[in-house]
């Protein structure tokens, strides 16, 4: 096996052996919790700009399937796990971790004490690092982690947006007939693209949506003129604050229509109504995120992926609710609007492989869309 080093911006470094691709990248280093999931991590575009320690320890061992990615490609700069498994056993695997990984250039490491990295990663913050097979001399890639950009202040979302609006029909996958088709659709959404998730989308199709996917650069008047019964937020990567374009739309669109915003969502939306956002020490990231509904007081375990989050304190005005928190450190997880039907939580209702706790969050945006579009119509 080739050697690999994977060297923080603040000095520390970690020796381990290559998988997937070789060469170097670079990014901030984050750990995911999640068991399983690490082929939709890897494709799920809000860890553009990142690279992924996975804390279970054995990974790659069911392989690899076109039916488990949430985009067209893998969006991770870099891959971090202790042990790499060779040899997947699964019916629907199609491929190995490694081959795919190397298939898009993506750079890996195996081989380290994930459980010491995640720990120091919790303790002193998620930063800048970099995995390389080629120079691994530890000083010299601390340097070159110490310079590259923070995730603070940049566009990440014009890197992974469509690049023109396109219809989307497929639903759900399920084990007897793989995907399905929209059929029939009653409600027309549209969703914004800053990093989307197909699982969004899916859900939307198979409770009966019309889904239009435009770029993240859509301009409000564009897509009210698509006539849409509600507009969602999906995910994205990285900081919103530099997503002015979007913000500004969407600060249009509140009254007009219906809105639900999923993750980046939560945050555009706080920043439209005038509030705040900041970085998390290490952000949350994984599938086992205990979070209240406080209007109900249960408990959902919810899939997260965010290293920002909304300060709903800052929103003037006494227009917004909290609606859910999280039970490790009582961020904002959810608020709604007291007078509109806008409706936004930062964790991820249509989590695939799971968990899928928060389901019921699509039919109440179906719902509130219902019952606005018969307000219309009784006008």
């Amino acid at each position: 096996m080739k050697k690999a080093v994977l060297a923080l911006a603040d000095g520390k470094y970690y020796e381990g052996w290559s998988f997937g691709a070789e060469g170097s990248a670079g990014g901030e280093v984050v750990f995911n919790t999640s068991m399983t999931g690490y082929q939709e991590i890897l494709t799920d575009p809000s860890y553009k700009g990142q690279m992924v320690i996975m804390t279970y320890p054995l990974i790659g061992n069911y392989g690899v399937s076109p039916e488990d990615v949430e985009s067209g490609r893998p969006w991770a700069e870099g891959f971090i796990v202790k042990e790499y498994s060779e040899y997947p056993s699964n019916w629907r695997s199609q491929g190995s971790l490694d081959s795919y990984m190397k298939s898009y250039g993506i750079v890996g490491i195996q081989g380290l004490d994930t459980r010491a990295l995640t720990k120091y990663i919790r303790d002193n913050g998620a930063q800048q690092g970099i995995i390389s097979t080629l120079d691994i001399e530890p000083a010299e890639l601390c340097k070159k982690a110490a310079a590259l950009p923070s995730m603070a202040g940049q566009d990440l979302a014009k890197e992974v947006t469509c690049a023109a609006p396109y219809k989307w029909v497929e639903t759900e996958w399920d084990l007897e007939n793989g995907y399905g088709e929209v059929v029939h659709p009653k409600l027309k959404v549209v969703v914004y693209d800053c990093g989307l998730k197909r699982n969004i989308p899916r859900i939307l199709a198979g409770l009966g949506c019309d889904v239009t996917i435009v770029p993240a650069t859509t301009s409000w008047q564009d897509v009210m003129a698509m006539e849409p019964d509600g507009v969602m937020l999906g995910n994205g990567p990285g900081d919103p604050e530099p997503l002015t374009y979007v913000i500004e739309n969407v600060r249009q669109l509140i009254g007009k229509v219906p809105i639900f915003g999923i993750c980046l969502g939560i945050q555009l939306l706080g920043l439209a109504l005038g509030g705040k956002t900041y970085k998390l020490k290490f952000g949350h990231h994984g599938g086992n995120q205990p979070v209240m509904d406080l209007t109900t007081r249960k408990v959902e375990i919810t899939s997260q992926n965010h290293g920002f989050a909304v300060d709903v304190d800052s929103i003037p005005g006494d227009i917004v609710e909290l609606t859910h928190i999280n039970l490790n450190d009582k961020t904002v997880e959810g608020f709604r609007h007291k007078e509109l039907p806008i409706f936004a939580v930062q964790y991820h209702p249509e989590a695939s492989p799971g968990p899928h706790d928060s389901h019921y969050l699509f039919d109440r945006f179906v719902a509130m869309m219902e019952i606005e579009k018969l307000k219309k119509a009784s006008a």
